[in-house]
């Protein structure tokens, strides 16, 4: 039976979806804020909303769960999506965890351990060792891999706790600084070493199970448009990837899956090496991932929904021979943040917020105009989605709506987004992860001077349009305004 109330253990874009799919259902949901959260948007969308201690603590959760009466827990992404202990402590307050078993979180949520699951199970992985102590251990496991390497953290991700190392001399700090990293960050310093493949791609694969046995993929997902291991764009299909390849990594996806009695949604992550195609196992993200809607886009299923519907006992009606790809499907993450110092963080209020609107185009984000962005949280403001029949014409379609995209009060990533779009190098399909980094050159565009504003809104108001000055005068400038066909007037 379906649930009749559903707590949603986050904050931000992500409760604000899972409450769109909770109501179209018919669900209640009850959201939850922290002091700083305390008028947030996904606050006030929801029937209840309820104070608490930290989205980290789990009493503070239950407590709120029980108060409300909710039936079930929606974990969202990030936080405690992930926490093994967090899954067993909801459904041990007789409470239902929508998201797969405590059993297989657990498992594949250590890295050194999913791989031996994984080596069983038949899926590639990249050559590597796991249960080293010593310096001597790193010294001899990286030698006989062959430099380079990268020294990562056993549990955890997201780039934390990561290191590229080039050679023996730089294996000793690299191996102690991770140690601290992963130890501040997951409370956990054990390491592992692998094969570091230059140019690599990040290719992930949305799987997808009922509680009753049946289990797919959704097809792939490209992730290798990134800044320090962050996703930044994402699309599907993969510009990289072969029928015959693209085959060959779902079942594979599916397997890995399987070898831990998986089901709901999860992603299933490989890098591939573009030179020869050869595709390993690099982790499994056992909840909904933030790039979640391109894969909905190009199915036609709504997975915040289908995660609630097989949570509540339906079985999932589609075997792998009724899903297609249909058009190619593009997301970028609109980020408070300044590319052109380090990307950190902004924080401000929201005096404008227009977001772009049309055919083919969606925006999920959990903040209006006249939030306040603070440093408390990932500065993820919102997340813009394009479909279209073609790649071509996603890639065009995403750069008109980042044009539309208007964001005052806090500075964000937009035009650099756009200076991507734009490179040779995505549209050939030739971005790897380390791109940005090692290979991509981008010169903010020159914030205009206030005299020359006026100039040019005087310029545009008092000569015709067929002869004026304006538009040659910013052509040196791609993101200039007064070039934008977007329907904007003085």
């Amino acid at each position: 039976m379906m649930f009749k109330k559903i707590l949603i253990a986050n904050r931000g874009e992500i409760a604000v979806r899972i409450m769109r799919a909770c109501k179209e259902l018919g669900v209640k949901t009850v959201a939850v804020y922290s002091d700083a959260d305390k008028n947030s948007q996904h606050a006030q969308l929801a029937e209840e909303a309820l104070p608490i201690e930290s989205y980290l603590n789990v009493d503070s959760l239950l407590r709120a769960a029980r108060a409300s009466g909710a039936d079930a827990v929606h974990p969202g992404y990030g936080f405690l999506s992930e926490n093994a202990s967090f899954a067993l402590a909801v459904e041990s307050a007789t409470l239902k965890f929508i998201g797969p078993s405590a059993d297989s979180i657990r498992a594949m949520g250590d890295k050194a351990e999913s791989k031996i699951r994984m080596k069983k199970a038949g899926v590639p992985t990249v050559p590597g060792f796991e249960g080293l102590e010593s310096e001597s251990d790193f010294k001899k496991a990286a030698k006989e891999i062959g430099y380079p390497v990268l020294v990562k953290a056993a549990a955890g991700g997201g780039g934390k706790g990561m290191r590229v190392v080039d050679d023996e001399a730089g294996l000793g700090e690299a191996v102690q600084s991770s140690a601290r990293e992963a130890l501040n960050s997951f409370g956990d310093d054990r390491l592992l070493v692998e094969k570091y493949i230059p140019n690599a791609h990040h290719i992930e694969f949305q799987v997808f199970g009922d509680e009753h046995g049946n289990l797919v993929h959704l097809f792939e997902r490209e992730c290798s448009t990134q800044r320090r291991y962050q996703k930044i764009i994402e699309e599907t299909p993969s510009p990289l990837l072969t029928p015959e390849l693209r085959k060959q990594m779902g079942e594979a996806a599916v397997s890995a899956a399987r070898a831990v009695n998986y089901y709901n949604a999860g992603t299933i992550e490989f890098i591939v090496d573009p030179d020869t195609l050869q595709y390993y196992f690099l982790e499994m993200n056992t909840r909904l991932q933030v790039e979640h809607p391109i894969t909905e886009a190009i199915t036609g299923l709504d997975l915040a929904q289908w995660q609630i519907r097989v949570a509540a006992g339906e079985h999932f009606p589609y075997s792998q021979e009724q899903l297609t790809q249909r058009g190619h499907a593009i997301e970028c993450r609109v980020y408070a943040e300044d590319p052109a110092n380090g990307f950190l963080p902004s924080a401000g209020k929201l005096l404008q917020y227009l977001e772009p609107r049309g055919l083919g185009i969606r925006v999920d984000s959990g903040f209006r105009a006249s939030d306040e962005v603070t440093h408390f949280y990932d500065p993820l403001l919102a997340k813009l989605i394009v479909h279209a029949e073609n790649r071509e014409t996603a890639i065009q379609k995403m750069q008109a709506a980042l044009r539309e995209f208007v964001v005052h009060g806090v500075t964000t990533n937009i035009d650099f987004m756009q200076a991507v779009l734009s490179h040779p190098d995505f549209a050939e399909g030739k971005v790897s992860t380390k791109w940005v980094e090692d290979h991509f050159k981008w010169n903010p565009p020159a914030e205009p001077s206030f005299e020359s504003l006026i100039a040019a809104a005087l310029a545009d108001t008092l000569v015709p349009s067929s002869t004026s000055q304006v538009s040659s005068s910013n052509e040196i400038d791609p993101f200039s305004p007064w070039k934008n066909p977007n329907g904007f007037r003085n």
